[in-house]
């Protein structure tokens, strides 16, 4: 016993040296690791008498696990005292003003789709989202677009492998919402990002963003449509803008009509800011629904179209490009005209 407390009293002095956790693990090695103290002497046990073996494997066994405890005890303190001296080392009174004085802000896509969320959301619109990998059907098919209508080829549609695609607008979404809810009224918005494979000037990119909405019940009129979309003008650009309606064509709307924008008093070019129209009786009957029964209308905006138009955005790849003097600028506008 005499001999196990010389030990102890040994390794807590060298114990006691070790300031930091490289000079902790060299005695670690010392007393713990392959050829150590510890090993050396549960070796040397094996020529000791088998009549004082016993009480001196239960001594070293008792020496050992006093080693480990004061290991890691010691491995712990040093850890913590070195974190502490490194926070004193590190520490910063964050609580001082920056040198830096920007102010962050969303992007102004973002925060245009928010903001037509926040205005159809006091109609009743409810947001739905899908995939932007669809296939034929919800694309086209179930949107009245012939097999020989020209969006399909390749100069206007991304396709993937397996008869995939990049979706063409967010209309797909209006699809799988008419195929799954079959209880009315049915209202819902769905922004989110399209591709076209289109050549890219200032107004046109193979990427952009799309806003849609759509309107299913019994007894849906195209007043309502008028009524729907005059609201949104209004609560997005102002009062300040005169809005007319033109016939348009689309597959999957009858009648169709194209809504222009353009400042009041001023003689200034009409701008298309979104297209509309009536839900084509195909549509409902491909997505279930009995033309004869419901009606309903759908609507688009082009959010990067309308953004450009609200922060006079000449080029839109600006919008895309990750300028940050470009969403600075743009981040100090309000979103209306």
């Amino acid at each position: 016993m005499n001999y196990v407390d010389s030990l102890k009293s040994v390794f807590a002095d060298a114990l006691k040296s070790a300031e930091d956790l490289s000079t902790l693990d060299e005695l670690r090695l010392a007393y713990m690791g392959k050829k150590g103290l510890v090993k050396n002497l549960f070796e040397n046990l094996k020529s000791t008498s088998s009549e004082i073996r016993g009480a001196k494997a239960k001594e070293l066994n008792e020496f050992k696990e006093y080693v480990e405890a004061e290991l890691m005890r010691a491995e712990s303190d040093l850890k913590h005292r070195e974190n502490n001296l490194r926070i004193q080392d590190e520490w910063q009174d964050i609580s001082l003003p920056s040198s830096i004085q920007q102010q962050g802000s969303l992007h102004p896509l973002t925060r245009i789709e928010r903001h037509c969320i926040e205005v159809l959301g006091m109609m009743g619109f409810k947001l739905a989202e899908g995939p932007e990998i669809e296939d034929a059907f919800h694309n086209f098919d179930a949107l009245n677009i012939s097999e020989n209508h020209p969006a399909r080829d390749m100069q206007d549609t991304f396709w993937l492998e397996k008869e995939l695609l990049l979706r063409s607008h967010t209309s797909t979404i209006q699809i799988r919402t008419l195929q799954e809810q079959k209880d009315l009224p049915i209202r819902i918005i769905s922004p989110g990002r399209v591709y076209r494979n289109e050549s890219v000037d200032a107004t046109h990119l193979a990427y952009f963003h799309q806003f849609e909405g759509l309107w299913v019940d019994e007894g849906v009129k195209f007043s309502h449509l008028k009524g729907t979309v005059d609201f949104i003008i209004k609560n997005t650009f102002g009062d300040g803008w005169d809005i007319r309606y033109k016939p348009k064509f689309y597959p999957y709307t009858e009648p169709s009509v194209g809504v222009d924008v353009r400042e009041k008093g001023k003689n200034g070019k009409w701008i298309t800011v979104l297209g509309a129209g009536m839900v084509h009786p195909n549509v409902f009957r491909m997505t279930g629904h009995d033309p004869k029964k419901v009606s309903g209308f759908a609507f688009g905006l082009g959010t990067s179209r309308m953004v450009s138009m609200a922060h006079g955005v000449t080029d839109m790849k600006s919008l895309y490009l990750g300028d940050l003097r470009v969403h600075q600028r743009l981040a100090r506008k309000a979103y209306k005209a």
